[in-house]
């Protein structure tokens, strides 16, 4: 069984940076493994943030992200990261890592495609 860890959540004032980090268990050591981030807050959808593909490190993100948050793998591919940058009230959420086990279905972030979650960290951005 696949365990993804995520950490690095917090409060940050408007305009502010966070780091989020996803760690994938040691049980899982495949390459061709898409890793993404999802948000969700309560009585919303839960929303694709960004994904990318271990293979290629082709990423894709959601609109409202763009040019402000990026993710990428350390060269192991056991842990993916959420840089977020100028962060906005609007991205107050839960957020979440997920894995799909071959591949990413490219440019589409959605949430049944994926096969494993992490429990969750909570990013908070007052203004």
């Amino acid at each position: 069984q696949v365990q993804l860890v995520e950490s690095g959540g917090g409060s940050v004032q408007a305009g502010g940076s966070l780091r989020l980090s996803c760690a994938v268990s040691s049980s899982y050591s495949g390459n061709m493994a898409c890793m993404a981030w999802f948000r969700q807050t309560p009585g919303k959808e839960r929303e694709g943030v960004a994904q990318i593909y271990s293979g290629l490190g082709a990423t894709d993100y959601a609109d409202s992200v763009k040019g402000r948050f990026t993710i990428f793998q350390n060269n192991a591919n056991v842990t993916s990261y959420l840089e977020m940058t100028s962060l906005k009230p609007e991205d107050t959420a839960m957020y979440y890592c997920a894995l799909r086990r071959y591949g990413c279905v490219s440019g589409s972030i959605v949430g049944r495609f994926f096969d494993f979650w992490g429990q969750g960290t909570q990013v908070t951005v007052s203004s």
